[in-house]
Order: C-alpha cells, then sequence, then structure tokens
C-alpha cells in the first residue's frame, strides 16, 4: 500500500508524454475562444495532410490526365457530373489537380523547413554558446539576409536550378532552397537568444566544471532547453513556404503541369477565363492555398498566446468569472511555474 500511495505521489504532474506533446498540451490549456481558433485551425490543417497523404486515393484523375476509356475530357467544363468541381481549358479535372496540389505543397513544407531548422538551430547555438567574433559575423550576415524578399529569391533560384522550367523536384528544391536562406535567420535568431540565456545557469555551469565539452552541453543540455518555440516557428513557415511556392507558380516559374499539379501555376492559367465567366478554375485553387495557410496560421498563433502563462492566467480568470476572476488568474500562474 505504501509503495502503491509513494508512486501515485510521485506521479509526473504535468501529465503523460502524450499530454505534453506540444499540440495536445496547448489543447488541454486553451479554453473558449481560444480553443475554438485552435480547433478550426487544427480540423483546416488535419484535412490538408489527409489530402496529401491519400491524394492516389481521393483524386479520381490523375493531375495531369486529360482523358480516360470514354474519351477525352472536355475542356472547361461546368461543376458537376464527373468533374466535380470542372475541367480547365487544358482538359484537366480541377478536382483532382487541387487535390494533388496538397501533396506537391507538403513536399515543399517537409523540404524547406527542415533544412531551415536543422542549419538555423546549429548555428544559433554555435554562435550563442561560443560567442566573439564569429557571433558578430553571423549576426550581421542574418540581419543581411532579411533584405531580400523570399519571392525574389525564390525566382532566381527557379531560374539557375532549371532555368524557370521546372519538373517535379526542380520546382520543389527551388522553392524549397528559397525558403531556407530566407528562414535560416528566424531560427538563428530564436535558438541563439535562448542559447545566451542558458549558457548562464546553473546547469550549464556545473557541466563545464566536471569537464564536459562544449559540444556535449550544446547538444545535451542547451539544445532540448532552447528548441521548445519551434513548433509555433515551424507553423508559421508553413504557411509561408505554401505563399512563397504559390507566387512562384503564379509568376509562371512554378513546376510544369505535366510533371505535378500546384495551386499556383493553376490560377496563372485561370486569369483568363475570369473573362469569359468561367469561374471554377480560380476559385477551387485559390481556396485550397486559403484554407491551408487560414488553417497553419490559426494553429501557429494559438501556439503562440498560449505559450504565455499570462495570457492563460487571464483568460482562465475571464472563464470562472466575478470577484475571483485576481485569485483564478494567479492560480493559473502558480499552476503554470509548478508544471515547468
Amino acid at each position: 500500500m505504501s509503495i502503491e500511495a509513494s508512486t501515485q505521489n510521485h506521479k509526473d504532474p504535468r501529465g503523460s508524454w502524450f499530454q505534453r506533446l506540444p499540440v495536445v498540451s496547448h489543447f488541454n490549456k486553451s479554453v473558449g475562444l481560444q480553443r475554438g481558433m485552435l480547433v478550426a485551425g487544427l480540423a483546416l490543417t488535419v484535412l490538408f495532410l489527409v489530402t496529401a497523404v491519400f491524394a492516389p486515393l481521393i483524386a479520381p484523375f490523375g493531375f495531369s490526365q486529360i482523358s480516360d476509356a470514354d474519351g477525352s475530357f472536355p475542356a472547361q467544363q461546368a461543376p458537376g457530373g464527373r468533374h466535380l468541381m470542372g475541367t480547365t481549358v487544358g482538359g484537366y479535372d480541377v478536382f483532382s489537380r487541387v487535390v494533388w496540389g496538397a501533396q506537391t505543397a507538403i513536399m515543399v513544407i517537409v523540404v524547406a523547413v527542415i533544412m531551415s531548422i536543422v542549419v538555423g538551430v546549429i548555428l544559433g547555438l554555435v554562435s550563442g554558446y561560443l560567442g566573439g567574433w564569429l557571433d558578430r559575423l553571423l549576426v550581421v550576415v542574418a540581419d543581411a539576409v532579411y533584405a531580400f524578399p523570399s519571392l525574389l529569391v525564390a525566382i532566381v533560384m527557379a531560374i539557375v536550378i532549371s532555368g524557370g522550367r521546372s519538373s517535379l523536384w526542380g520546382g520543389i528544391l527551388a522553392a524549397a532552397i528559397s525558403i531556407t536562406v530566407v528562414f535560416i535567420p528566424q531560427y538563428f535568431r530564436v535558438i541563439r537568444a535562448e542559447t545566451i540565456r542558458l549558457k548562464a545557469e546553473p546547469f550549464v555551469e556545473s557541466a563545464k566544471v566536471v569537464g564536459a565539452s562544449d559540444i556535449r552541453i550544446m547538444s545535451r543540455h542547451i539544445f532540448k532547453n532552447a528548441t521548445r518555440t519551434l513548433p509555433l516557428i515551424f507553423t508559421l513557415n508553413a504557411s509561408e513556404a505554401i505563399l512563397t511556392l504559390a507566387g512562384l507558380g503564379f509568376l509562371g516559374f512554378g513546376i510544369e503541369p505535366t510533371s505535378a499539379a500546384e495551386w499556383g501555376f493553376d490560377l496563372n492559367k485561370a486569369l483568363a477565363d475570369t473573362t469569359s465567366g468561367i469561374w471554377w478554375t480560380g476559385v477551387f485553387p485559390g481556396l485550397a492555398i486559403v484554407l491551408t495557410v487560414v488553417g497553419l496560421t490559426l494553429v501557429g498563433e494559438s501556439i503562440n498566446d498560449l505559450n504565455d502563462p499570462r495570457l492563460r492566467g487571464r483568460r482562465r480568470a475571464g472563464a470562472t468569472g466575478g470577484t475571483g476572476s485576481t485569485t483564478g488568474a494567479q492560480a493559473g500562474l502558480e499552476a503554470e511555474a509548478r508544471s515547468s
């Protein structure tokens, strides 16, 4: 009995590992309108991910398919029947290209953001921990990169990599590399600031006293504590990556329609249809971009608000209402301090 009681008393107050996951923990902390925003963002994001993963099963036709056993698809057919969202001037099924476009978008997000995180985190750790002339040099370079618009860099990279006529991986790499160049300073700045703060903490000083190397201290002691804000930056940068890819396609530097489906390219080809009253070729790809970006942004902004314990304390206090709101806010702050 005493052993069981002792085990129960020493349970982790933060809950199980599942409850400590970034999105799950933020959902448990949210209330009211904030929870509604988070749920809406998660629903749109999950819809985007499911569509991208199961695109071969969801799409009735291939992204470049213009005919089947019954013959060629009619051009600019209105939504309905076999073509739920109509067809384009080239005879492509709009619904299929919207679904396959989600797969292209998620490829760019994965490649671009992973590259940005890896390079930005490494540079931030080294710069913040070592300091000196290397830190000053990297800070100047990071500030200089902000002067370059991401879309302009993307256009240049598309021309350099594939001459402006992109295959699937050529277009993905062109967008991903340009996005990586622009996003690295964001991760660099955040990790550098956290590293500078953490290297003065007692646990880091203790590691130095026992003879731990700089690499071990950075990888084992600082890295885990300095990367807690990465989920927030990831969600915001993912939406930026989708917009950059769409901008490339809209300007004619995107992926060829026979190589992959891409929402920005479809919007570009839909411009000529607007004067003829053909709305479906542009509305559905544009709606896919808007909903995906809104979903990712809502998740990112919700995580940003919920990372501030003072905001959560005020929300919980407001939910309880009455004269005990100040006490509720203080209780929320104390609970957050204990869980940290």
